[in-house]
């Protein structure tokens, strides 16, 4: 069978059947099941400290959440194929250890625009984090206060950028939704500038129609009236998101404009005081313009594979952003990453810092603030271990020639 498709079949076990699997041959899945059942189950998971990996949150969350907010945060596009293979792309690389190397002290820091991380992992932008836990994006800026980790804020998070700056006790970035009314958006980055952030994250793979079937089915299994969250049942991020609020959206139809072009970022890069990034460039092409148009920063991203079924996973496309830019701003990451091998593999291939968004997220619901934070200390704690493994004592040992294609598929 193939490796991705049976990837693809476990995610959706997780899934908890929300999702028709793909037509496979049934004596395979009836193997996979019977095999499944015969092994031996592990006591359930109670505390925080007895989770042992990222993925496990996966199943916590599934089991705190309803229905349809798990199918929020499961969800892709269309088979939910870019989705698992996001994370698979990872195990195409492998990691080419050296020897003979002094790795008694390691330093996983980074400087990104002048700040000092004490790792190169951030919180990328989730939204709607009130939907996996009651502290929503306030939780999960103390989390990142306490582990000193850059947050970035999502335009529709449940809480604006104010509260969860101070929680976070330092900038955070705010991700830009910019809609389109120009207005709008001067009133999203006016209000992002003062409250602080350090930068403004432009996200341009968000196209106004997407194919969320995971949601869809997932939707249609809760049968609760979520009207204390979404007024009328509504799911209208232009109106319920606190961004939004004080704000004339009357003539705003979209959260992302159909028509962004080079003039729209020329625009944008003149309204922009701080640091301004883009998010969701997949190839050289885009992020050679990026940089033409004075971006500071560039991310590779699909979304998760929330918006688009590409089939291209972000560790794939990062090789040749990264050859685009030259060096000349930094490269970022987001998009199935969940070990922190895979962090390692990410900068052996040209990344700056490396995002997570679904494991916070799983983390979130799960536990709360103690979640997030031990989402973040299991991936910081296994890429010390592969830096040391690997002979790379500083992040700046790490380079592609630490990084094989597999032969193995």
């Amino acid at each position: 069978m193939d490796r991705s498709l049976l990837q693809c079949i476990t995610r959706r076990a997780v899934l908890g059947g929300l999702v028709i699997l793909p037509v496979v041959a049934a004596r395979s899945l009836a193997d996979t099941a019977q095999a499944a059942r015969a092994a031996p189950r592990p006591p359930p998971v109670t505390t925080v400290d007895q989770v042992l990996n990222v993925m496990e949150f996966e199943a916590l969350a599934r089991d705190a959440l309803p229905p349809a907010h798990f199918g929020y945060i499961a969800t892709g596009a269309d088979d939910d194929f870019t989705v698992v293979r996001n994370h698979d792309a990872f195990s195409h690389y492998e990691i080419r250890a050296r020897r003979f190397v002094d790795v008694s002290r390691l330093d996983a820091s980074r400087s990104v625009f002048g700040v000092t991380w004490p790792t190169p992992i951030y919180l990328s932008a989730v939204s709607s984090q009130r939907a996996f836990h009651p502290d929503g994006e306030l939780g999960t800026a103390r989390a990142a206060r306490t582990r000193s980790m850059l947050m970035m804020l999502s335009t529709v998070a449940s809480t604006p950028v104010e509260p969860v700056t101070e929680a976070r006790g330092a900038p955070v970035w705010q991700q830009l939704y910019p809609t389109d009314d120009w207005t709008v958006t001067e009133g999203i980055v006016r209000r992002a500038q003062s409250a602080g952030s350090s930068a403004i994250v432009l996200t341009v793979d968000s196209m106004p129609n997407r194919n969320n079937e995971t949601l869809t089915r997932a939707m249609k299994a809760d049968t609760r009236t979520c009207s204390a969250c979404h007024i009328n049942n509504s799911h209208d991020r232009l109106h319920k998101a606190p961004m939004f609020a004080g704000l004339d959206v009357s003539r705003a139809t979209t959260i992302s404009p159909p028509n962004m072009t080079p003039v729209f970022l020329d625009q944008l890069r003149t309204l922009v005081s701080v640091k301004l990034l883009v998010k969701g460039v997949v190839t050289g092409e885009d992020a050679a313009l990026a940089v033409a148009h004075g971006v500071d920063g560039v991310i590779v991203s699909n979304h998760g594979g929330r918006n688009e079924e590409t089939l291209r996973a972000t560790i794939d496309c990062l090789p040749e952003v990264a050859a685009a830019v030259g060096g000349r701003v930094p490269v970022l990451l987001d998009g199935g990453v969940r070990r922190g091998t895979d962090v390692f593999k990410a900068l052996a291939l040209g990344a700056t810092a490396v995002g997570i968004g679904r494991p916070q997220a799983w983390g979130l619901a799960a536990f709360g603030q103690p979640g997030v934070e031990a989402v973040i200390d299991i991936l910081n704690r296994e890429l010390l271990q592969i830096m040391r493994q690997a002979g790379t004592p500083t992040l700046a040992r790490i380079t592609r020639e630490h990084v094989v294609a597999s032969t193995w598929r």
